[in-house]
């Protein structure tokens, strides 16, 4: 298995090596190392809005590709659980519905909402049953105003990863954002997860790249805020103040003209904010030349869609998606193996780079 060593210091810091892109090991490896300990983005609560209510789902199709179910119990009670049974691994859930427990259909087993094992047919002379491994499993939940989020295997707290995004947009009325499905897109990407991160984790592409996002942005004040340990913020802030956010006078950005928020939360998250509310791009690895982009959009102000610096996403995404396919033509090249950081506009990629090969060396 390659490690990987990225230097502190950004001055004399090397990139990744390559194999980190091409290495089918590697993609594997990033499973387990990376996705399993670290928190996914699931949705909004309007997935379960009403009592009783039931949705199934798979937790990274493809790569983690966990199958879970989402319960709001009678109570208003949301629950995260596996959705596989207990007594032969059958899939419980099949389609979102409401009922009042959840049975499979293979043998009948029944569960609570809350995923508490209830009855069993034909189990009355079997021992030392039932127990807690007859439950379904309950996975860990975090919820953010209206979002949902979820851990495998919860190595490492939330707070570790949502901290300060959650400290700096406080004052927004976050209940307020409403998700509207026919705003959203799905794009495959030719590229590997982690270059279509670290694409975005830099705005230092931006003026070659995105000509009509650079009309907006003023790049020369563009900055990256890194949080340690696991996330970071590129504040976009805009030549005039038009478009722009309407601060209030105890945020830390009061008097800045605010164009959108940025926020990255490792591994494969971004939090994009903008005056008409909220775009969450959920990175999926599907092999280790190619990757799934979820454009998820939730509107706050639906009479600022399409102006200032979130406007346009589908074109910006185009443009994105070009360079990093050619970047992953690039990498498998035999005469490139890593390269070096500017220090005044890639210290994102750099903090990246650095939690990957924390994580991978595991």
């Amino acid at each position: 298995m390659p490690r990987f060593s990225v230097d502190p210091n950004i001055s004399i810091a090397k990139t990744l090596d390559t194999d980190f892109y091409t290495s089918a090991e590697v993609f594997e490896q990033c499973r387990e190392k990376i996705f399993a300990p670290s928190w996914q983005f699931i949705g909004s609560t309007e997935l379960v809005k009403a009592k009783t209510e039931v949705y199934p789902f798979t937790l990274l199709p493809d790569y983690l590709d966990e199958p879970l179910v989402l319960t709001r119990s009678k109570t208003g009670e949301i629950n995260l659980l596996s959705n596989v049974c207990t007594h032969r691994g059958n899939i419980v859930a099949e389609k979102a519905c409401k009922q009042a427990n959840l049975r499979c259909r293979y043998h009948g087993r029944l569960f609570n909402l809350d995923g508490k094992f209830a009855s069993m047919p034909e189990f009355k002379e079997v021992r030392n049953f039932p127990t807690a491994e007859d439950d379904l499993h309950q996975l860990s939940l975090f919820q953010w105003s209206n979002w949902l989020f979820t851990c495998v295997n919860p190595d490492y707290p939330h707070d570790l990863f949502f901290r300060d995004m959650l400290e700096r947009v406080n004052w927004m009325p976050l209940d307020e954002f409403k998700s509207y499905p026919e705003l959203s897109r799905t794009f495959y990407v030719k590229a590997n997860w982690a270059l279509y991160c670290e694409n975005y984790l830099e705005g230092f592409h931006i003026p070659f790249v995105h000509a009509g996002l650079n009309a907006v942005i003023d790049f020369g004040e563009y900055a990256t805020e890194l949080f340690f340990p696991y996330s970071s913020l590129q504040l976009g802030l805009s030549k005039t103040d038009k478009d722009c956010f309407k601060l209030p006078t105890d945020s830390p950005d009061y008097g800045k003209n605010v164009a959108a928020y940025y926020f990255w939360v490792f591994p494969n998250m971004m939090f994009n904010f903008y005056p008409w509310g909220l775009s969450v791009n959920v990175v999926e690895p599907v092999s280790v030349g190619e990757c799934r982009v979820r454009f998820l959009s939730y509107v706050w102000d639906e009479s600022k869609l399409d102006k200032g610096a979130g406007s346009g996403l589908d074109k910006v995404e185009q443009e994105d998606e070009e360079i990093v396919e050619n970047v992953q033509r690039g990498v498998r090249s035999r005469f490139y193996k890593h390269g070096r950081y500017s220090v005044t506009r890639e210290q994102g990629t750099h903090h990246f780079h650095r939690i990957l090969a924390e994580f991978i060396n595991k």
